[in-house]
C-alpha cells in the first residue's frame, strides 16, 4: 500500500488563534511580522486583527508610529460547544509552545507584563 500524503488544506489552530497567540507575546508586533509567521498577507492579517478587536478579543491603541495591542482578559470562545471556557487557556498553550516558553498570563488585566527581552 502507497503511503497517503497528508491533507494541507486545514489545520487545528486557526489564523485568528494564531495572531492573537503571537500579540499575547509581543503586544507591540507588527503586521508584516504577524503576517510573514502565519504565512498570510499582511491585508488579510489586518482583517482577522480587525475582526478580532471588533468582537472585544482585544484593543488597539496607537503610540506614535506603532500599535500597542492587549488581549481582553476573560473572553470566551464564540462557539457555544466550547461552553464557558476562556480563550486564555488556548492562548497560553500556544504561546508555550513557541519558541523562548512561556508568555503573561492573559487572564491577568493590566499591561505590566515583562518584555521578552530576546526580541
Amino acid at each position: 500500500m502507497e503511503p497517503v500524503e497528508p491533507r494541507t488544506s486545514w489545520t487545528f489552530v486557526t489564523n485568528h488563534a494564531r495572531i492573537l497567540a503571537m500579540i499575547l507575546g509581543d503586544p507591540e508586533t507588527r503586521l508584516r511580522d504577524l503576517a510573514g509567521t502565519c504565512r498570510i498577507t499582511e491585508r488579510a492579517a489586518q482583517a482577522i486583527v480587525a475582526d478580532l478587536e471588533s468582537a472585544g478579543y482585544l484593543t488597539r491603541v496607537r503610540i506614535g508610529r506603532r500599535n500597542h495591542y492587549e488581549v481582553t482578559p476573560g473572553t470566551l470562545f464564540r462557539h457555544p460547544a466550547e461552553g464557558n471556557h476562556k480563550i486564555a487557556d488556548l492562548l497560553q498553550l500556544l504561546v508555550d509552545l513557541e519558541p523562548g516558553g512561556a508568555a503573561p498570563d492573559p487572564s491577568v488585566d493590566g499591561d505590566h507584563r515583562e518584555r521578552d527581552p530576546r526580541r
